[in-house]
């Protein structure tokens, strides 16, 4: 039953996950930590870093982190699976669609129109990752002050090394991670 469960919830995500991996951030964490308790959203932050630094799709990284979680690697291969199927149908369709209707106004409007909607979803995937981690839980605490420092100083910097000197994501994230073992080893 875990597996058929799995792969339904997977389906849903692939289903519905329009831009891509980071799109689908609050759909995932709303399948696999608010609908099936499977993970705590600390267990879901570390499996979407870890999807995140691995090569391949966010999405289809973490259905395989989250399968072999919950179910081992038969689970793994039901919620890859789950997640890559709607995406291949939806993706066949519309390259026939598009190829066909592309000169259309209205098929330019509807792709104008999906753009604002990835936005606004990859910004609130940023946002609940960016709260877990300067404050250590998935909401806005009623202080405000109550913040890891630490976290936030890692962010700040790593904001700015990106904006400023366009310095690669992978050496940020490494960099990052090895800051935070550091200071988090020197600063308690």
């Amino acid at each position: 039953m875990i597996y058929l469960e799995l792969f339904w919830a997977f389906v849903q995500i692939g289903l519905f996950s329009i831009g891509g991996g980071y799109a689908a951030m609050p759909l995932i964490q709303q399948q696999v930590v608010d609908v099936h308790p499977w993970l705590t959203m600390t267990q879901f932050a570390d499996v979407m870093a870890i999807a995140e630094m691995t090569p391949g799709p966010v999405a289809i990284n973490s259905a395989t982190f989250v399968g072999i979680q919950v179910g081992g690697l038969p689970g793994a291969l039901v919620a890859t699976a789950g997640c890559v199927l709607p995406a291949c149908v939806i993706v066949l369709t519309l390259a026939w669609v598009y190829y066909r209707f592309r000169g259309l106004t209205l098929v330019q409007g509807i792709l104008a129109a999906l753009r604002p909607a990835v936005v606004a979803m990859i910004a609130s995937a940023g946002l609940s990752l960016l709260i877990l981690a300067v404050y250590g839980q998935r909401t806005l605490p009623a202080d405000l002050t109550a913040i890891d420092w630490v976290a936030a100083a890692i962010f700040l910097t790593a904001l700015v090394v990106l904006r400023k000197w366009k310095v690669n994501p992978l050496y940020i994230m490494g960099g990052s991670a090895a800051a935070g073992v550091l200071l988090y080893l020197v600063c308690g």
